[in-house]
């Protein structure tokens, strides 16, 4: 039997293990250039003044001296307010991320406890609890697909070398993917979602990155858009085989100033239109860093709010393993 905690509990540790390592990695970097700088600013005090209080003749050296430590000292306090300033933006994210966690946790649960509490009803007819089984479905489904973004982004530090790379019928793949991911916006399989790829276009990758990636640039697609969504997926072979895919759509499109941050973990739009959908801000963290994996390139173009986006996947050529 399932802990009933069970599953908050590991996004909760999911969560802490991503900021983890980064937090590891630079506490280190500050404590030793304090430590620098605490030495600096002692030395310089102790030969300004037993220098000049004693007449001594290298005062030249000691006026060199101690503005090129001033100067350290300056930049030192310039790469803690910089510091200071990213650690600020950092925990606004994170905040952002545990409402999105709470939202996302809290809406389904109480939905499949509605709908547990609707089949107790003895007057509820067949077709009925058959609806309600679909619901709850749909709910263990955007839930499944929640806790494995959280998941793999807590993965990407393990991200390792050496991953077994197959050929892969793009087309196919991309295919799958449109056919899994719209039912998760109560769409039909494949709805709204409109594929031109060469059929033999092949590509030499990891089958589970790859659909990784097109299932969560689709699911993004789709869920920016109105509930009529219209998703482009295309893809071309460059001359030097390199392939190119492109995911559009016609949805509340990106601001320009956003287009860069919407892969930063926990990064979301500030506007009403993205808090009005459910997110976490980890989609595109989670593709952009699982792109990089496979030395790839991911880009975001939009022409403006209201606009649509497009995203722009270059896979590198390859050779299978």
């Amino acid at each position: 039997m399932v802990n009933k905690h069970e599953v908050p509990g590991g996004v909760a540790r999911a969560a802490r293990a991503m900021t983890l390592a980064a937090r590891q990695r630079s506490i280190s970097t500050p404590i030793t250039l304090t430590s620098i700088a605490v030495v600096v600013a002692i030395g310089l005090l102790i030969g300004w003044t037993v220098g000049f209080a004693d007449g001594a003749p290298h005062q030249t050296w000691l006026l060199i001296l101690g503005v090129t430590s001033f100067a350290f000292l300056v930049l030192v306090l310039l790469m803690f307010g910089v510091g200071l300033s990213r650690g600020i933006l950092e925990l606004r994210r994170q905040n952002t991320f545990v409402d999105s966690v709470t939202h996302e946790l809290k809406s389904p649960l109480a939905s499949l406890k509605l709908c547990l509490e609707t089949l107790e009803r003895e007057d509820i007819r067949p077709d009925q609890r058959a609806e309600v089984r679909a619901m709850m479905l749909e709910d263990v489904e955007r839930l499944s697909a929640f806790i494995d973004d959280i998941l793999e982004a807590s993965r990407l530090s393990h991200l390792r070398d050496g991953v077994p790379l197959n050929p892969i019928p793009l087309e196919a793949l991309v295919r799958d993917c449109a056919a899994k991911v719209p039912p998760r916006h109560g769409l039909a399989p494949g709805a709204g979602v409109t594929i031109n790829i060469p059929p033999g276009l092949t590509v030499v990758s990891d089958r589970t990155t790859l659909e990784t990636i097109f299932k969560n640039l689709v699911d993004n697609a789709i869920k920016y858009s109105g509930p009529a969504p219209n998703v482009r997926v295309t893809a071309t072979q460059r001359p030097d085989r390199s392939v190119v895919a492109t995911i559009s759509d016609d949805g509340i499109g990106i601001p320009e100033k956003d287009l860069r941050r919407v892969f930063t973990r926990f990064y979301r739009v500030d506007d009403e239109a993205v808090r009005a959908r459910r997110g976490t801000g980890l989609g595109l963290f989670v593709v952009a860093a699982l792109v990089r994996a496979l030395g790839g390139r991911l880009e975001a173009t939009s022409p403006g709010p209201g606009k649509g986006t497009t995203m722009t996947l270059t896979l590198p050529p390859m050779e299978s393993t």
